[in-house]
């Protein structure tokens, strides 16, 4: 192992965002009714077995709900308010966050080369690849990926990342790098400081926001049991599964875990230009640079060549007529990151909206991202 990961106390911290309630917070009650039946009629028509949302606007909770079930075998569960479900992808925001927090603190600047952190990094005609390359999955190596040995060995991990092949020149195209870019950005983060990846995300990002008993990278094995099964739709399996090794490794990629209310709760922050309550994590300026078009309209190799207008860790919506999980009603300017085939949060500047939609079970295109339009767009039309 490359570093030693000290896992969180017990204690658990206050949840930041006071409940308010829809009227209040300025929502129209029958969008919202629409969102309940629709969610209910998915789980009934057994679509996935459990779901969770969450609501905020101007720093408050407006909305949190719990349907279905966190496990459906071995004897079903019913899903509770705190059960922790896997993110898949929104965990690169996560990961990101901890890229953005050094580069606060001087150790990082996006305009490093990877290899500069990494020396070994540059075999393979690497050396000249750059933490903005990777962050907007410019880098070059879109299919590769850690072996599962890798996921609690960090040594592994380092040298599985070093190891990765280019597919093509770096920076002359964009395509997701969904199991590859951030398993580079979080061993850049351990060599500039010699901690723990998890560690630095949480005690530099969450911790602070007060999310550290709704948001894990990296859960301890004492909290298991909060965790929701994945469930998958034949043809969509992914290399995950419900191992306490997947939970606790909490793969910067698609391994965090949370609540639908603690990731409301970060894009809250982010709304707030890094602060949240009392707390303040990140600067406007950087707030204002990572989400920000940094690709233009530059179509996404592996999303079909959606133009997806890549920050350094969300994506906006943009004015393109394709688009993904943001609700095609969406103002040009939200922003956010979805799982894969279960979920999306996202925030909204114009009205300082943030939503997150959970799901528990994988599910394959057209279906995945013709409900997630459906969804967040009763949350868009719900805004007054």
């Amino acid at each position: 192992m490359s570093s030693v990961h000290n896992l969180p106390t017990a204690s658990a911290p206050a949840y930041p965002l006071p409940m308010s309630d829809l009227k209040s917070l300025g929502f129209a009650a029958k969008p919202i009714e629409h969102l309940d039946a629709l969610v209910r009629a998915h789980i009934q028509e057994g679509r996935y077995p459990g779901a969770q949302i969450a609501l905020a606007r101007h720093g408050q909770l407006a909305l949190l709900r719990t349907y279905g079930d966190a496990r459906t075998e071995g004897g079903v569960v019913p899903a509770a308010d705190n059960n922790l479900w896997l993110l898949f992808s929104q965990t690169k925001m996560l990961c990101m966050a901890g890229v953005w927090a050094l580069v606060e603190e001087g150790k990082l600047s996006f305009n490093d080369r990877v290899a500069d952190h990494l020396p070994e990094f540059a075999a393979r005609g690497k050396g000249e690849i750059t933490i903005h390359q990777v962050a907007t999955h410019q880098a070059g190596f879109p299919s590769s990926h850690l072996s599962h040995a890798a996921w609690l060995d960090h040594d592994k991990m380092r040298a599985e990342v070093c190891d990765f092949s280019l597919e093509w020149a770096p920076g002359s195209r964009m395509a997701y790098h969904g199991r590859s870019a951030h398993p580079t950005l979080a061993m850049v983060m351990e060599a500039v400081t010699g901690q723990d990846f998890r560690d630095i995300i949480r005690e530099r990002v969450v911790a602070p926001l007060g999310l550290a008993d709704d948001i894990f990278v990296g859960v301890p094995a004492n909290l298991h049991d909060r965790c929701a099964d994945m469930y998958y739709t034949p043809g969509s399996e992914m290399p995950y599964d419900n191992s306490a090794a997947l939970r606790l490794a909490g793969l910067p990629h698609g391994g965090g875990f949370g609540t639908a209310r603690g990731m409301a709760a970060f894009y809250q922050m982010m709304l707030g230009k890094g602060r949240l309550g009392d707390a303040r994590i990140f600067s406007p300026r950087l707030v204002e640079y990572v989400t920000r078009n940094q690709t233009g309209e530059i179509g996404d190799g592996t999303m079909g060549g959606i133009p997806m207008h890549r920050g350094l860790g969300p994506h906006m919506r943009g004015l393109s007529d394709r688009i993904r999980g943001l609700g095609s009603n969406a103002h040009p300017d939200t922003y956010g990151h979805g799982g894969a085939g279960t979920s999306y949060s996202w925030a909204d500047p114009a009205s300082g909206v943030s939503f997150t939609y959970l799901t528990n079970k994988v599910v394959p295109d057209p279906w995945h991202s013709a409900r997630l339009d459906r969804v967040s767009n009763l949350i868009h039309a719900a805004i007054d």
